[in-house]
């Protein structure tokens, strides 16, 4: 059934924009409901609204300077720092206008809508971005904290979505996210967000540094702690071994791989092949881009999955036909281990809680043997670098990186004792479950503004009350 909206020519929003999408019913309903209550526009509350540098090059990044924020950084709320990257202090001072401090806010750009509150000191943006810093006047009536929560809701999402426009590269203007209206919601709820805010902050730092200590004890348990391994310029390679591993590509004899397997052996550190783990492995399944919807039952592409678990970040959907058709053979189970094999291999994790939605083909489900090895010590092994430099060694010389199943069940897996393993284990499940609670926390900022809009501000207040924040 056609969905449709009649708009007079006096009534088309800036510039006379005609498409029929920004005049979407569903988007004049959110409109609608936001005019009821005191707002201001962000064009009225901002001090500087400043799109990032346009022509910074990966080859600049480096691994300490000044944070670079990356659209692919914003997600849920905060700017996740598990694939930070760094530009030099001085590109950073050559775009010094596009500087962004503590409490200031980062909005997507381009390809979907997300809003982050950042937390740190400093930083710069890339071109995918937008930074906004709230005039000092406005902070003491909406406090930055509660403006991302609102963004973020599902009236904020809306008021982005509608601005959203072209046809084959989306993308939010400024003069656009200037005209997104924002509620003046009571200063007890705003100052409730901070602080739900600042403690999922919190929480996501200890599950990193939980992370990192698993990472830590690993390396330390392989006698790999302080090893570096040593990229050669130049190098031979035997026509034996060339033709042995069916490879002619330089990269892939690259001496440095071999000297971690080397530096294992030495310490007497038995590796076994991942194939002897498996007991069963399954591909994904593309349904066809045809089939994505806005809302239904998720669909898992490599982009929505990081070492940390499932990542809200332009989320497809399915139907719940296509759903029920697919789930038996391509739906993850508890337990089960997701390896990404095409775009960016080698991410692998273990699904905590059961869950429902369809797995892509760049991703395989991997049953494994848990009597033999711990699942989330295996999971480790394959993203610490003793993992990825093995499946670089793989897929290297291609240009669209895949990394074959044949290869993958050869990768060498270092064995440590089991009580050492279950170590290691326990630490990543604590840092999983302080992930969560700050999930929790930004999901319950996110509704507790959509209570405020939808039923009033005391049983917002309400809400809040009952969430447990540390």
């Amino acid at each position: 059934m056609a969905v449709f909206s009649i708009k007079k020519l006096s009534e088309l929003e800036g510039a006379k924009r005609i498409d029929a999408e920004l005049y979407h019913p569903e988007y004049l309903d959110i409109c609608h409901v936001l005019a009821t209550i005191p707002y201001a526009k962000l064009g009225e509350i901002v001090q500087k609204c400043k799109k990032g540098i346009f022509d910074i090059k990966a080859e600049n990044y480096v691994s300490d300077g000044v944070p670079f924020i990356r659209i692919s950084n914003l997600k849920n709320g905060l700017v996740d720092d598990s694939d930070l990257t760094f530009i030099p202090f001085d590109i950073h001072r050559k775009e010094i206008k596009t500087e962004f401090h503590r409490n200031d806010i980062v909005i997507s750009k381009t390809a979907y809508p997300a809003a982050s509150l950042l937390f740190f000191e400093y930083c710069n943006i890339s071109q995918d971005i937008i930074g906004i810093s709230l005039k000092d006047s406005w902070k003491t009536r909406l406090d930055p904290a509660y403006v991302v929560a609102f963004l973020n809701s599902k009236y904020g999402l809306s008021e982005m979505l509608q601005w959203f426009q072209g046809n084959i590269q989306m993308h939010l203007a400024l003069p656009d996210v200037k005209r997104i209206i924002v509620p003046i919601l009571n200063d007890n709820i705003q100052k409730k967000i901070s602080e739900v805010y600042t403690n999922a902050h919190e929480q996501n730092k200890r599950s990193k540094s939980l992370y990192l200590q698993a990472e830590t004890l690993l390396l330390k348990e392989l006698g790999l702690r302080d090893f570096n391994p040593k990229y050669k310029k130049t190098y031979t390679a035997n026509l034996s071994d060339a033709l042995s591993a069916r490879r002619i590509d330089a990269e892939y004899f690259q001496p440095a791989y071999e000297e971690v397997i080397e530096k294992l052996k030495e310490k007497n550190i038995e590796l076994k092949p991942l194939k002897k783990f498996i007991l069963s492995i399954q591909k994904g399944i593309e349904p066809g881009s045809e089939k994505y919807q806005n809302v239904g039952k998720p669909f898992i592409r490599v982009s929505n999955l990081s070492i940390y678990g499932f990542i809200d970040r332009d989320q497809k959907y399915l139907s719940e036909e296509v759903y029920q058709d697919l789930k038996e053979d391509y739906e993850p189970k508890q337990g089960d281990i997701l390896l990404t094999k095409d775009a960016t291999p080698g991410i692998a994790y273990v699904v905590k809680e059961q869950f429902e939605g369809i797995i892509s083909s760049g991703i395989l489900k991997l049953q494994v043997n848990d009597r033999e090895i711990n699942k989330e010590y295996l999971a480790l092994c394959i993203n610490s670098f003793i993992g990825k430099m093995q499946i670089e060694r793989d897929y290297g010389g291609s240009i669209i990186f895949h990394w074959k199943p044949e290869q993958i069940k050869k990768l060498k897996i270092p064995l440590l004792p089991l009580s050492t393993q279950q170590k290691i284990a326990s630490l990543i499940q604590k840092s999983h479950e302080a992930r969560k609670k700050a999930k929790e926390l930004l999901n319950a900022a996110k509704k507790a503004v959509e209570i405020a809009i939808e039923e009033g501000e005391n049983d917002a207040l309400n809400y809040l009350s009952k969430i447990k924040i540390s």
